[in-house]
C-alpha cells in the first residue's frame, strides 16, 4: 500500500493531513522562516538556506524574501536563477524551472488541486500535477502558473496572467486567462 507521501508525489489523491506530511510542511516552513530573516547582506549564508530548502539548484540561484513553498524538495531550478519579493511556490508535488529563468514580485506557482466535490473536498483530499517551466523564462509580476502547466523555453508571460494551459517555446502569453500574444 503506497504512503500518503508516495500518492502525492505520484499526482493521485492524497491526505494532506498526513502525520508524515503535516510534520514536513512544519519542518520547511522554520527553514523558510529562517531564510526569510537572512539579511541581503548575508547572500551567502541566504544561498545555502535556499539550498537546503529547495530539492536541486543551478548555479548563481536568487531568491528575495518573503518566500514561501508546502515542501521545498519538490522545487528543482536551473542556473542564474532569479526570483523577485513575495513568491510562492506550493510545491505538494514537482515544480522544474529551467536555466537563466526571472520571476517577478508576487508569482505564484501552484502544483496542488482539489476536488470539484465539496465533500470530498472538505474531507482533507487532495491532488497534484507538476509544473514545468523551460530555459530563458521570464515570468512577470503577479503570474499565477495552475497546476499542470508546461511553459516553453525563451517564453515571457506579461504580469498579472494567470497560465492554465501550456504554452508553447518562443512566445509572449498575456491575460487571464493567458493567451498567446506573439511570438518572440
Amino acid at each position: 500500500m503506497k504512503s500518503e507521501k508516495e500518492k502525492m508525489l505520484n499526482g493521485e489523491n492524497y491526505n494532506a493531513y498526513d502525520e508524515i506530511l503535516v510534520k514536513e510542511r512544519a519542518s520547511v516552513r522554520r527553514a523558510v522562516r529562517e531564510f526569510n530573516d537572512i539579511s541581503e547582506d548575508e547572500q551567502e549564508k541566504r544561498e545555502k538556506k535556499i539550498r537546503e530548502i529547495f530539492g536541486k539548484a543551478g548555479k548563481n540561484v536568487y531568491v528575495e524574501s518573503h518566500f514561501k513553498c508546502d515542501y521545498g524538495y519538490n522545487i528543482s531550478v536551473g542556473d542564474n536563477f532569479y526570483a523577485n519579493f513575495d513568491c510562492v511556490f506550493l510545491d505538494v508535488c514537482s515544480i522544474e524551472i529551467g536555466d537563466n529563468c526571472f520571476v517577478a514580485p508576487g508569482v505564484h506557482i501552484y502544483t496542488a488541486t482539489h476536488p470539484l466535490d465539496a465533500a470530498e473536498r472538505t474531507s482533507g483530499i487532495e491532488s497534484a500535477k507538476p509544473v514545468k517551466i523551460g530555459d530563458n523564462v521570464w515570468l512577470g509580476g503577479r503570474t499565477v502558473v495552475n497546476p499542470g502547466v508546461t511553459i516553453g523555453n525563451n517564453v515571457v508571460v506579461a504580469s498579472g496572467s494567470v497560465v492554465v494551459k501550456d504554452i508553447p517555446d518562443n512566445v509572449l502569453a498575456a491575460g487571464c486567462p493567458a493567451k498567446i500574444v506573439k511570438k518572440i
